[in-house]
């Protein structure tokens, strides 16, 4: 193949002999990435004579038979695995002989103990696969379970020669020097007696010295800072470096189609298990002599319940686990911390509205029986309902909305709450960038980062590169792709419309079930709730039923849309991993963002608003009566709908998270109890713990940024939301941590330069947020009509009152129905009260008008103002994040410089030495001593050098 051929270290065992033979890998096959991307060249290569140049071209016009996609062939014959007995040292990290590291375990299944039709296939493809990866340079060791005698356990080690090979092939950083530019002074060190307490105790995680970095290269060793090559690659390395080999190792080939990776294994149930080794149990320091114990250490600082309070190590975090989920957790932290601020503002409006409750002159309105309870109400459905009074709704609606609809809520939420989103969007870029400095992933490119295993494994058409004009596979056509992304686009077109349309049945099921509610909980002859009577209102009951109907069809479709989205992910095919988890990110983020709000948006934005009026009601489908908000509005079914999804969501999101590992790994260590008094190696502790998905960090993120979109979108119905989310991050921290430290097996590390995809949904939330908290306010909450009610309509020339005041609002706000103006369809079937009008919510001209049941002026000032009010508002809050985003720079000063310094280091490190080479071999022609072929090898060696 033309576009991806990747060349190992081979190690051919021949009994006790190794042969070492020389393999030339390629990124692509244009001369500068022959250039770049150059292995080794060993003593006994074949090409070891030729200059750099002439290799490139002899590896670009090979036929395409001689080098498809891997450059390690099956093995010849296969290979069988030295098998050893258990050492009796539970805590040991090596092979048996004390010195080769483990840095992966495959477990698998006695062949002798299986049925006879898979025992062939198996054994074939798992002593394949093992002479493999012995022939790509690794060195296995085999020992039996001692709880289970069927299971084996198969150790693998990356000796020296080979962790340098594929250190240099996945760009892997190392240190070059020391870093010597002095950091800049803590402004809390003043504070240190303090915010020590709040730190990890640094006698047990000390600080590490800090180096300058590059990428690594085996022929320039001697400039790496190596103080012993036992810990110059990190165990996280070290199973990284493992982990590529083993999904790139052939297995089986049938006719042109080479199979390979241990994921296909383990998906067949060749193996049973893959995994990196934790270095300790999580409770218990390890008795091996230099174990570093860093899982010790995170259990005991991190994520023991008793370390809540503490900043998180994440530096070594980032060491145990790798960097993506060191990223992770680094952004969660952040975004916990910058909830505090926004949970005290939103706790300051619940307290005052709360001290504020008995002082609302139109609150006391509507529970004076002198006023609310005079007012007689129009019945909100058709025949079966029910003539009521105001007051009824008092402690259901007005005392409870008064909390969340404070005069300090309109500036709260577009202004200082979403200026506080901007902050936290633009630190955390800043705080990101010094990660990616801190852990060397500054220059993390996408082109060195390689294709996946299972894209090319399908390259199988050929086009011309257009970058370097070079042909290349490609695993589909042009017409092919477009026909992949009209499929995938189609797919998920279609089921955000089976969304939208278990949306509409439960609007149906709103509008049945308050026709339902309003017969019996009105009814006056309802004796066993009397005593809850004003707070079980037809809307309130009716709002909570739905809300818990809503939260059980959300994780219903949850669970298609994971299937849906990961499928038309498989289907598009992305060429590199990063590739595929944005894709697949935002797919599942646009499920679940209808899924999840889609029910909020309709309360908030389309309920009651086009109801029409009792003499002429507006009808669903030409038979459901649209629902009308209660007179106080939608505001508090918009907050009963959130706070259902998200305790809702938290609670089980716990038990899926913490509960079930917990009781399956119970269960496990239950069925093996037998062998409990048994030594147990280090290796088969870990296998009895449970497995973390493929995209189990992936859900984290999801979980968190559908809460982000709660607290952001909503929260000028629900300003408590970033205190309940705060409450709940606080724990989300030390769960996850508790969770991956203790219940499951090492994850694989992985290399991330930032949250992914994840950063333009914020940055799209965020923008978004300002459009829904703004009209919440205009149009769901009543505010706009009552400030305006305040400014013109109490006094001269529309009211009475001398000076600007709220009495009279509630008056003001109800219009007159006529109730003989009445259809035969929705006439109410009696009529309690001695009355010949009724009154409802809305701002139309009275019976007898000569426009009546038409808007009155008042309407029209509170449209306009409310327009003035959302074009104000966005104005003001888009030009403040405008502001923010210019002012505070991406990339702090002091990180610059320290990239700058270390790009100065490398380029004068490890590349003035070719240099010095050339400068040392050139010598003068014109003496007439060279004889042509030395001049030649002069030139040849020369451009190896280079």
């Amino acid at each position: 193949m033309h576009v991806v051929t990747y060349a190992y270290k081979i190690f051919v065992w021949r009994g006790r002999e190794r042969e070492r033979a020389g393999i030339i890998m390629f990124v692509d096959t244009s001369y500068f990435s022959c250039m770049a991307h150059i292995a080794y060249l060993f003593p006994n290569s074949p090409h070891t004579d030729l200059p750099l140049f002439s290799l490139c071209s002899m590896y670009d016009t090979m036929e395409e038979e001689e080098y498809e996609f891997h450059s390690v062939d099956l093995p010849d014959e296969p290979y069988f695995c030295p098998q050893v007995e258990f050492n009796n040292k539970p805590d040991s990290l090596f092979f048996n002989d004390g010195v080769r590291r483990i840095d992966f375990i495959l477990v698998y299944e006695d062949e002798d103990k299986k049925d006879f039709e898979k025992r062939h296939t198996f054994q074939r493809r798992r002593e394949t696969f093992e002479a493999s990866l012995m022939k790509m340079g690794m060195e296995l060791e085999a020992t039996q379970s001692v709880t289970d005698e069927k299971l084996m356990f198969l150790k693998v080690h990356m000796p020296w020669d080979t962790l340098c090979t594929y250190a240099e092939v996945l760009h892997i950083k190392l240190p070059i020097q020391p870093n010597d530019l002095s950091s800049r002074p803590s402004p809390w060190r003043f504070f240190s007696c303090i915010t020590k307490h709040f730190y990890p105790n640094e006698e047990l995680i000390t600080k590490e010295a800090e180096f300058f970095t590059a990428p690594f290269e085996k022929k320039r060793l001697e400039y790496f800072h190596v103080r012993d090559k036992d810990v110059f690659f990190t165990a996280a390395m070290r199973s990284r470096m493992a982990y590529y080999i083993l999904s790139r190792a052939p297995y089986e080939i049938r006719g042109n189609i080479k199979k390979f990776g241990v994921t296909k294994l383990l998906d067949a149930g060749v193996y049973k298990a893959a995994y990196p080794l934790h270095d300790c149990r999580f409770n218990v320091k390890s008795q091996e002599e230099g174990c570093p114990n860093e899982r010790y250490l995170l259990y005991e600082e991190w994520a023991h319940p008793k370390s809540f309070y503490k900043m998180q190590p994440l530096n070594l975090i980032r060491k145990y686990y790798g960097e993506k989920v060191g990223i992770y957790f680094a952004w969660l932290g952040f975004y916990t911390r910058m909830l505090a601020l926004a949970a005290v503002v939103g706790l300051c409006c619940f307290i005052y509205g709360y001290t504020t409750q008995e002082t609302s002159t139109w609150s006391k309105e509507v529970c004076d029986p002198e006023i609310g309870g005079k007012i007689v109400m129009c019945p909100q459905c058709d025949r079966e309902c029910k003539y009521w009074t105001l007051d009824s709704t008092c402690e259901a609606s007005k005392r409870i909305l008064c909390i969340f609809r404070c005069f300090l809520l309109s500036h709260y939420c577009p202004v200082c709450f979403l200026s506080l989103v901007t902050l936290f969007l633009e630190f955390w870029k800043r705080y990101q960038a010094e990660l990616e400095y801190t852990w060397d992933t500054v220059e993390f490119l996408e082109q060195e980062e390689l294709p996946r295993p299972e894209y090319e494994a399908k390259c199988i058409y050929e086009r011309k590169n257009p970058v370097t004009g070079i042909k290349e596979n490609v695993p589909y056509t042009a017409c092919g792709r477009c026909v992949r992304v009209s499929i995938g686009i189609g797919t998920v077109l279609f089921w955000i419309l089976l969304i939208i349309a278990s949306i509409v049945a439960i609007i149906v099921y709103r509008l049945a079930a308050f026709f339902a509610f309003s017969t019996k909980l009105r009814s006056q002859d309802l004796k066993e709730l009397q005593t809850l009577k004003e707070y079980v209102t037809p809307q309130m009951a009716t709002s909570v039923t739905a809300s818990l109907i809503s939260f059980v069809i959300i994780m219903i479709l949850n669970i298609l849309y994971e299937r849906v989205a990961i499928w038309i992910t498989d289907f598009e095919l992305p060429r590199t991993k990063t590739d595929y988890e944005n894709s697949l990110t935002m797919k599942m983020f646009l499920f679940q963002f209808v899924n999840y709000y889609s029910s909020c948006f309709y309360i908030a934005f389309a309920k009651g608003k086009a109801v029409g009026y009792p003499g002429d009601p507006a009808y669903l489908l030409g038979k459901y009566r649209n629902e009308e908000c209660d007179p106080g509005g939608c505001l508090i079914e918009l907050t009963t709908q959130l706070s259902i999804i998200m305790g809702g969501k938290a609670i089980l999101n716990n038990i899926q998270e913490v509960l079930l590992p917990w009781v399956k790994n119970l269960i496990f260590r239950y069925c093996t109890s037998a062998a409990s008094e048994k030594l147990i190696p280090r290796w088969e502790q870990d296998y009895q713990l449970q497995a973390l998905t493929k995209l189990g960090l992936f859900y984290e993120y999801l979980e968190m940024v559908i809460q982000f979109g709660f607290v952001t979108l909503f929260v000028a119905s629900f300003p408590l939301a970033p205190v309940l989310a705060l409450v709940n991050n606080i724990f989300e921290i030390r769960v996850d941590a508790w969770k991956i430290t203790t219940q499951f097996r090492r994850i694989v590390p992985e290399k991330a330069q930032d949250i992914g995809a994840w950063q333009p949904i914020l940055q799209g939330i965020a923008i978004l947020a300002v459009a829904t908290n703004a009209m919440i306010i205009a149009f769901t909450s009543d505010m706009i009509p009552r400030l305006v009610y305040y400014w013109s309509f109490s006094v001269y020339p529309y009211g009475d009152h001398s000076n600007n005041t709220m009495q009279g609002y509630i008056n003001s706000s109800l219009s007159i129905f006529n109730i003989a103006d009445f259809s035969n369809n929705s006439k109410p079937m009696s009529t309690p009260y001695n009355i010949t009008t009724c009154r409802y919510r809305d701002f139309r001209n009275p019976p007898g008008h000569p426009r009546q049941y038409q808007y009155n002026v008042y309407y029209w000032h509170v449209i306009a103002a409310k327009m003035a009010f959302i074009i104000v508002v966005e104005h003001i809050v888009y030009l403040t994040k405008f502001i923010l985003s210019y002012v505070i720079p991406d990339v702090p000063y002091a990180v610059k410089e320290q990239i700058k310094r270390e790009k100065y280091l490398t380029q004068v490190i490890l590349h003035e030495t070719n240099l010095k080479l050339v400068t040392r071999r050139l010598k003068p022609f014109d003496d007439g001593t060279l004889t042509r072929t030395e001049v030649n090898l002069t030139q040849e060696e020369m451009e190896l050098d280079f």
